[in-house]
């Protein structure tokens, strides 16, 4: 039975996180905001503190443990919160810390994410460790992974990869990159798989970083790849090409990713709310739970819209992550958790600002950064238009060519 309170094992970790968050992030924000592509020394230590909580199997860091499609619930009648939701929340907490900061934490890249959901057992001892990025879009792209124009050719023991990738979070600094690529662009969706690639491979060129709207001190770069060759043994999981499975593979790696980006957006939003409801409160705006929205203030009915909104974002993430640790296929759960607190996320951090007025919009204030930090979050992983569509998919029972 489905049992969505934080689960009390996990408190005193979300709790640790949240003082991280509160004590080690929040005071660096603003700073690391401003020196766009500055590296953050501070999480070297915060890093080492993670590894440390991380061997004795409290967490299973920012990839948690994959969605991994060979295990089901049903071969245990025990119903679990594991690493997924302790990611989930604890993401959530140092989100509302600095989200940011997060995405620049060394050994979380959201190509540990791919690794823990798509790799085979040894490969996963073999990269325990690795801080790897995730590199899916391609120019022209979009949105849409299908169309992934990305090579990669078997060439005896090694595989040679041909293209480029833009927007890769961590590009940079991760020390290996998870690269999706086409075996065969005529087998379609099936043919694509993620390889490991790491950053000293020959081939392998950081191009540029971008500069950004938001979550400026986390790197984004532009990579290419010209003839890199990359061992056999680097493609995660299974080499066949199997028509029957589809994109399989790649999408075990968005029910997995999709639940943390959502707790993401949940962590910031939280942030912005706890912020605007002091400030209301300074400025004489009385928030009353005990009484109907329409009978207070329009600012305080407007805060109560926005505390709803962003409970049922929550929700609709923990329920995600849950299914995730119970082995249950979640693809349709992950869709729905990331499309609503993507847009959640954008509009409760742009409506903190506007009832925060000129406080808002300042950098008095934090409010304006996380409204700018937040509107990647219905980006990334999906467009918030490409998770609807998702979503109908699967509600209707309809293929990607069915249904475009």
């Amino acid at each position: 039975m489905i049992n969505l309170e934080t689960p009390r094992k996990q408190a005193g970790l979300i709790d640790q996180a949240h003082q991280l968050a509160m004590n080690m992030l929040r005071p660096i924000s603003r700073k690391y905001d401003r020196a766009e592509h500055e590296y953050p020394k501070e999480l070297d230590m915060l890093a080492a503190l993670i590894d440390g909580v991380s061997e004795t199997g409290a967490t299973g860091g920012a990839g948690a443990g994959g969605v991994r499609r060979d295990e089901r619930a049903a071969e245990s009648t025990t119903v679990r919160n594991g690493a997924n939701m302790a990611s989930a929340l604890s993401i959530a907490e140092m989100c509302w810390g600095d989200t940011a900061l997060l995405l620049s934490m060394p050994r979380q890249g959201l190509g540990n994410s791919a690794i823990a959901s798509v790799a085979n057992e040894e490969q996963l001892e073999r990269y325990a460790g690795t801080w790897a990025a995730m590199a899916i879009t391609e120019p022209g792209t979009g949105s849409d992974s299908a169309n992934i124009t990305t090579t990669a050719v078997l060439d005896g023991d090694e595989y040679v990869i041909n293209g480029e990738k833009i927007y890769v979070t961590s590009g940079d600094r991760a020390d290996s990159v998870v690269v999706w690529a086409t075996l065969d662009r005529s087998k379609g969706r099936a043919a694509i798989k993620s390889f490991l690639v790491r950053k000293d491979n020959p081939g392998l060129k950081v191009e540029r970083l971008e500069h950004k709207l938001g979550i400026r001190a986390s790197d984004t770069a532009a990579i290419t790849f010209t003839d890199c060759r990359v061992p056999a043994e680097d493609l995660l999981g299974s080499p066949e090409i199997d028509t029957r499975s589809g994109f399989g593979g790649a999408m075990a790696t968005f029910d997995n990713t999709r639940p943390l980006v959502a707790g993401m957006a949940v962590g910031c939003a939280r942030a912005s709310l706890d912020l605007t409801r002091d400030l209301l409160e300074q400025a004489g705006v009385a928030i009353d739970y005990d009484r109907p929205a329409q009978s207070q203030s329009a600012a305080a009915a407007k805060f109560l819209q926005l505390e709803a909104d962003w409970e049922g974002a929550k929700l609709l993430m923990m329920q995600a992550a849950w299914m995730a640790d119970n082995r249950q296929p979640n693809s349709l759960e992950a869709s729905m958790a990331k499309a609503k607190a993507g847009r959640v996320g954008s509009d409760v951090t742009l409506s903190c600002v506007q009832l925060c007025g000129t406080l808002g919009y300042s950098e008095a204030e934090l409010l304006e950064k996380w409204a700018r930090d937040s509107k990647i979050l219905d980006i990334f992983e999906g467009t918030q238009q490409i998770q609807q569509l998702i979503v109908a998919r699967r509600v209707l029972g309809l293929s990607s060519a069915e249904l475009r």
